[in-house]
């Protein structure tokens, strides 16, 4: 079973940075994550997606919101988030999401998994 665990949430004053990490256990060698990437959940929204990365080519993404401030970067089964010139509105649980396969060389089974969440509260 794969899990995740993300760690680094704080509290931090606009203007500033943090970053945020997120590992993945119980990886065999037939699990295959080919895409992990963070979320985000304001009080009272919904969640959304803040940044990608895909395991091939190391294709990123972001959303509006966030892009030339944030930067996501993996290692492994790890991925992080640099979260720099934070805002007040940037005050959510982040959460990290992976997406992969289980290899049976016969067929495959997909999943899609979450962690816990991570407080980050942007606020002087």
């Amino acid at each position: 079973q794969v899990q995740l665990v993300e760690s680094g949430g704080g509290l931090v004053q606009p203007g500033g940075a943090l970053r945020i990490s997120c590992t993945a256990s119980g990886i065999t060698p037939n699990i295959v994550l080919y895409d992990m990437s963070w979320h985000r959940q304001i009080s009272g929204k919904e969640r959304e997606l803040v940044a990608s990365s895909h395991h091939r080519g190391g294709f990123t993404k972001y959303s509006d919101s966030v892009k030339g401030r944030f930067t996501i970067s993996r290692d492994k089964n790890t991925i992080y988030l640099q979260m720099n010139s934070l805002k007040p509105e940037d005050t959510a649980v982040y959460f990290c999401k992976a997406n992969g396969y289980i290899d049976y060389e016969v067929s495959y089974k997909q999943f899609e998994n979450w962690g816990q969440g991570t407080q980050v509260t942007v606020s002087s």
